[in-house]
């Protein structure tokens, strides 16, 4: 049982550190890795899942995920407005998802409402290696 606690805590302490982003109205967006496993059956590439949730009126700034990386998003609750690459934006309610693929820009990741927070799980599949999740576009 100690040997499992401590390779927990070796694998949280591995993941990133939580994320913040400022939504329009100074709320902000909070990221908390749930899990990560290399993949036995695909050597060299990992399992990555990270709980996004978006008090009302939150935003993400627009970003990328590594080239290594395949994403499926998940809503868990509320609404989700998301755009990737040049598609319209578009609302993910609970229960709807969306897939990303490696190195597509997210041009828009928001709560889709102003009094009610939401929640995403974002799963990637990406180089074991890797460690940053979420590429800021430039300033």
């Amino acid at each position: 049982m100690k040997h499992a606690i401590l390779a927990a805590a070796l694998v949280l302490a591995a993941l990133p550190a939580p994320a913040r982003a400022h939504g329009p109205d100074g709320h902000r967006e909070t990221s908390t890795p749930i899990f990560r496993h290399d993949l036995p059956n695909v050597p060299g590439k990992a399992m990555v899942a990270v709980e996004v949730v978006y008090p009302p009126g939150a935003a993400s700034p627009p970003h990328t995920h590594p080239q290594s990386g395949f994403i499926y998003a998940y809503v868990v609750s509320g609404a989700v407005a998301s755009a990737v690459g040049d598609e319209a934006p578009r609302v993910y309610k609970a229960g709807e998802g969306w897939h990303e693929l490696p190195g597509a820009r997210h041009s828009v990741s928001r709560n889709a409402s102003d009094t009610e927070p939401a929640t995403l799980l974002a799963v990637f599949v990406l180089d074991a290696a890797e460690r940053q999740l979420v590429l800021p576009d430039a300033q």
